[in-house]
This record gives structure tokens, C-alpha cells and sequence, in this order.
């Protein structure tokens, strides 16, 4: 693991702690291209009302529009969290060279938990694939936010009897 490669998955960490401040689940995210970010997104689906507002969504339309291309070859993916089918889709449609995976999501994930689109041969394009990445940092936010969701829900249901 590389210096850079810390300092860009810290700063999709700094992303994923936007979104838990706005109470949406911490996804961060955010895209490299030649040593600089060129795209940056946390999860907002909540927010927005919208089922298209990943992090990794949000990144790549940023990074598309600063590069004025679709095709984001030459770019690394640095998530919080192992991408979802619909995120995994747009990673492989982008030609993005490499994605690199804080923690794995074992229910819905689509970089080797449920299934493996970003290395499907049968695609036209395949990303590389690192994961582990500050892996417990990243896995113990998640559990944090789910925890305080679950106390949440648990005192909104006592108080409502």
C-alpha cells in the first residue's frame, strides 16, 4: 500500500463523514488522474431523493465533466465501500483503470462479494482491483452509523406507544 493510496482512500473517508453528517449512509468517494482528484462524492441519496446519488456517481459525473469526456481511462476509483451493481456498471462504462475498496459490502456489493462486474471478462472493459484499504476505518463508520440508526429507531418506537 502506497503513500498516495492512503491519502486518496482519507480523503474518500473525509467524504463518506459528509455523508453521515447529513444522517445518509457514509459512502466517500473520489477519482485520480494524474495525481490529482479531479472528482469527489459522498452519498446523498437521502438527501436528494434520488436512488442515482452514489458517491461513486456523483464522482464520475464530476470527473467526466472536468476531463470533458465520458471515457475516465487513466483514473483510480478510491471508495469507502465496494461498489454496488449500478455503480460497478458506470465504473466499467467509464473504462476507469482501477478501483480501490475500503470495505467489502457482502449483501450488495459487485467487486467480488455478490458478484464481480469491474473483472468480468465477458465485458469489454475490466478495473483492477484493490481492496483493504484503511478497511477498518471505513468498516467501523459504517457499523457506527447503523448502530446509532438502530438506537434511533429502537427510541422512536418506545416513544410512540
Amino acid at each position: 500500500m502506497t503513500e498516495d493510496t492512503i491519502k486518496y482512500m482519507k480523503e474518500a473517508i473525509r467524504q463518506a463523514k459528509k455523508a453521515y453528517a447529513l444522517g445518509e449512509v457514509p459512502i466517500g468517494c473520489v477519482i485520480v488522474y494524474e495525481g490529482k482528484i479531479i472528482g469527489r462524492g459522498y452519498n446523498r441519496r437521502t438527501t436528494e431523493k434520488n436512488p442515482l446519488a452514489h458517491a461513486e456517481m456523483i464522482a464520475i459525473r464530476k470527473a467526466s465533466r472536468r476531463l470533458g469526456d465520458w471515457r475516465l481511462e487513466g483514473c483510480q476509483m478510491y471508495v469507502t465501500l465496494e461498489p454496488c451493481q449500478m455503480c460497478a456498471g458506470a465504473i466499467v462504462q467509464a473504462r476507469m483503470d482501477k478501483v480501490v475498496i475500503g470495505c467489502m459490502n457482502p449483501k450488495a456489493g459487485c467487486a467480488g462479494s455478490v458478484l464481480d462486474l469491474l473483472r468480468e471478462e465477458a465485458f469489454n472493459h475490466q478495473a483492477e482491483v484493490e481492496t483493504g484499504v484503511l478497511e477498518k476505518e471505513c468498516s467501523e463508520m459504517m457499523k457506527a452509523f447503523f448502530k446509532e440508526l438502530r438506537e434511533k429507531k429502537k427510541e422512536g418506537q418506545e416513544t410512540s406507544c
